[in-house]
């Protein structure tokens, strides 16, 4: 039987802002990087996110970003 992971990046927001569908999401992923470190990420949402992919029965893994808030912590250099 073949199988694949189907990915998503997971958790992108920041206090009250939410930048994704995350909860639509849930029911078509097998594994989501979750926002973290300078990414979008912020504690509360880090701990949601990770929360509602193990409710799921999604792996998870981390998605780091660097100090660019403005950027959504991307290597976005012109």
């Amino acid at each position: 039987m073949i199988t694949m992971d189907l990915n998503a990046d997971f958790g992108e927001g920041y206090g009250a802002y939410s930048f994704g569908a995350d909860e639509a999401l849930l029911a078509s992923i097998t594994s989501a990087n979750i926002a973290c470190g300078w990414h979008a990420g912020d504690p509360r949402t880090m701990r949601q996110s990770v929360e509602r992919c193990l409710a799921a029965g999604v792996s998870i893994g981390a998605h780091p970003g660097y100090p660019d808030r403005q950027a959504s912590g991307e290597d976005r250099w012109v």
